[in-house]
């Protein structure tokens, strides 16, 4: 489409606005059975082994389909690639309510992760579509935001319904008539910036402003990835860092349940607080990126010392299963998880900062994977460490989540002493 206006445009933050409602709705219907497990536990009757089977079951899915996800987006394009994935989550969240047994709920997580694994390949692909390098950690760190957002919704709106209905069932349901307004809202006004009647020509300008990738209609294949170390330093802080997420997702609800006796009613306030506050340090934490961008660092300085400040802020975290007060274990998790969701936009930025954008997807994919196979062995290793020592086992995890992003910050310097742009 032939650009002819002269007004600017900013329609990149409407895009940048359905990206981060989809993950809000991914994080809404991945977060309602770690906030409903204690009870479910008990009426279901699940060991704690078995729930760690269970997220198991959902990250093993979610690191296959990852690669699987992440190489059909960059294929197929990011408008057919979401659509696909937001429509088989919202179908696999209904399903959670026909489960009967834990093995029923682990089927349903399985499904779950299949369509959930394309979300971010696809959103991190729009966003190097729609947004200039020096804009992406922020574009990103607010979309990801979601993962925040849906995580805060959760325990304040679940627990009321499912107290209200008095059945357990419609905390899984009542996600899906969003997902149908969500789908159409995005085939109506997703495209590429430049084929987008929304975008003027200064909006296309600004997007492709410091961009010196020449688009081709040539695919990207995995020999032309997996060679690079970029790609391998993407692999290991998705690998390390994110595990420590799926930790306070799957387990957080528990560990407070347990270690302070809070029940579903008052779950609500604590989870809010962490979840905001980890939003909106996350937001800072991918601006603080683009901030120093800006003020005349390179790219490898702005993304490096954002990074060792994210990881700064997950250290103290390990102190939270030694304190008896409530209020300072959720304020040292709520820090910890917004220096991952601070990392996490760093890393999807890097992505994209590193590859072209039409291997976008795929090294989202690879990365994902290698983050959700971290993911399925602290699943399975977490539920078998509290199996055999309780309470006390918690311990154990928080203590690797402290320092675990120091240590993957190093062996990122060591792949990628300087990051820059690679063709493919």
């Amino acid at each position: 489409m032939n650009k002819t206006q002269n007004k600017e445009t900013n329609f990149r933050w409407i895009i940048l606005s359905l990206l981060f409602l989809a993950t809000t709705i991914l994080y809404i219907d991945r977060s309602a059975l770690g906030i409903l497990a204690p009870d479910l536990q008990k009426s279901i009757g699940w060991s704690e082994q078995q729930y760690g089977i269970i997220n198991s079951v959902f990250m093993i899915s979610y690191a296959i389909c990852f690669i699987l996800m992440g190489r059909l987006i960059d294929v197929i394009g990011t408008r057919k690639g979401y659509l696909i994935s937001i429509g088989i989550w919202s179908f696999a969240a209904l399903g959670h309510a026909l489960a009967r047994t834990w093995i029923g709920f682990a089927v349903a997580r399985f499904s779950l992760a299949v369509g959930q694994s394309g979300n971010f390949p696809s959103a991190i692909k729009a966003v190097a579509e729609w947004f200039p390098k020096k804009d992406r950690a922020l574009a990103v760190g607010i979309f990801n935001g979601g993962s925040n957002m849906g995580t805060t919704l959760s325990p304040l709106i679940i627990p009321p319904l499912v107290l209200g209905f008095d059945n357990w069932r419609v905390g899984f349901l009542w996600t899906f008539p969003i997902s149908l307004i969500w789908v159409f809202l995005w085939m109506k006004y997703f495209r590429r910036p430049e084929k987008s009647p929304n975008v003027s020509t200064l909006e296309l300008q600004y997007i492709n402003s410091d961009s010196t990738e020449i688009e081709n209609a040539e695919k990207v294949r995995w020999k032309d990835i997996l060679p690079h170390r970029g790609a391998w330093a993407i692999a290991v802080a998705k690998f390390m860092a994110d595990p420590v997420w799926w930790f306070y997702l799957f387990w957080g609800a528990k560990f407070l349940n347990e270690k302070f006796g809070l029940n579903l009613k008052e779950i609500g306030l604590p989870f809010f607080t962490i979840y905001l506050v980890s939003w909106g340090l996350g937001i800072f934490l991918g601006w603080l990126s683009s901030k120093f961008m800006k003020m005349g660092f390179s790219l490898n300085q702005g993304r490096k010392f954002s990074l060792l400040a994210c990881a700064l802020f997950a250290v103290p975290v390990a102190l939270v299963p030694h304190t008896a007060n409530l209020w300072l274990a959720v304020g040292l998790i709520a820090v910890a998880a917004g220096g991952h969701c601070g990392w996490s936009a760093n890393v999807y930025s890097l992505m994209s900062d590193i590859f072209p954008k039409k291997a976008v997807g795929s090294v989202a994919g690879f990365g994902g994977f290698a983050g959700a196979l971290g993911g399925a062995i602290v699943a399975f290793s977490v539920g078998k460490i509290l199996q055999n020592i309780g309470t006390d086992g918690y311990a154990i995890p928080f203590a690797i989540a402290g320092p675990i992003y120091l240590i993957s910050l190093l062996i990122i310097h060591l792949l990628v002493p300087k990051i820059k742009s690679i063709s493919i």
